[in-house]
């Protein structure tokens, strides 16, 4: 029998849109040593179902996730090698799971949204919250540092500035703040959190896919800098020939909603 008081990530779709659920009742979705490796493998089913249009990723009970389920914290980091194969070899590729989904992917953003539930929102395309999410990184209070593998989403989204505003004082804040800092794409009343983030996978789910898919890799590689290749300026440009971009601008010139197929 399955233990419903146990940490999951659960899967579920609908057409073309899927929703990956935190769930771990009773802990405000603290996330365990489970849960991060259930992450990384749904998203890797994820990466390659080519029906989808896009991912929502959402706690289940109306918190998000209140970061790594500390109670395992003496068994799995006991000592310096624990703590960095927990680190490396449990969070990181959840982490990066997320970020390389060639899907896009919102943050569905309600209640607690702290520690590595911040880091895997972080890892999102966009993130839509209610307008009483709580957010911040207290790690400071457990004596640890956050790990690059996951200090580098939060980075990329606010910059060093903030990311060390966030982790020295080690506050919890409300969405207000979040938005002002960078980390959300848009606050929205609590109970229209759920229906805002469908209506915004729905938007997404109405564009090409292989122009949102290029759209995330391209911006992906220019946030790290440096002259584009040439190998990658063939791969922005690859759309060009696509069934998707005739059928954009066919559906333009007659007036009439397009029918994107992902070719």
């Amino acid at each position: 029998m399955t233990d419903d008081t146990a940490g999951r990530v659960r899967l579920h779709g609908d057409g073309q849109l899927a929703w990956v659920t935190l769930s771990h009742p009773g802990r405000l979705n603290a996330i365990t040593v489970g849960m991060w490796r259930e992450l990384r493998d749904v998203f890797t089913r994820i990466a390659a179902d080519d029906t989808l249009r896009c991912v929502i990723v959402r706690g289940e009970g109306g918190n998000f996730a209140a970061g790594a389920d500390i109670r395992e914290f003496p068994a799995e980091r006991a000592d310096a090698a624990g703590v960095q194969r927990y680190h490396r070899e449990i969070l990181a590729p959840a982490l990066m799971a997320v970020a390389q989904c060639p899907h896009p992917v919102v943050a569905q953003i309600e209640g607690v949204c702290v520690g590595g539930g911040l880091e895997i929102a972080c890892q999102c395309d966009l993130r839509i919250a209610g307008e009483s999410a709580r957010f911040g990184v207290p790690i400071n209070r457990l004596g640890f540092p956050m790990a690059p593998d996951e200090m580098r989403g939060l980075l990329a989204l606010v910059g060093r500035a903030a990311t060390l505003a966030i982790l020295l004082e080690g506050r919890v804040f409300g969405a207000a703040e979040a938005r002002d800092l960078g980390l959300l794409t848009r606050i929205v009343a609590d109970a229209e959190v759920g229906e805002q983030a469908r209506r915004s996978a729905e938007r997404i789910s109405q564009g090409a896919p292989l122009a949102a898919r290029i759209n995330k890799r391209l911006s992906a590689r220019l946030a790290q800098g440096g002259a584009l290749t040439e190998a990658e300026y063939q791969d922005y440009f690859s759309y060009a020939d696509s069934r998707d971009h005739k059928e954009g601008v066919r559906a333009f010139l007659a007036g009439v909603d397009p029918h994107f197929s992902g070719d």
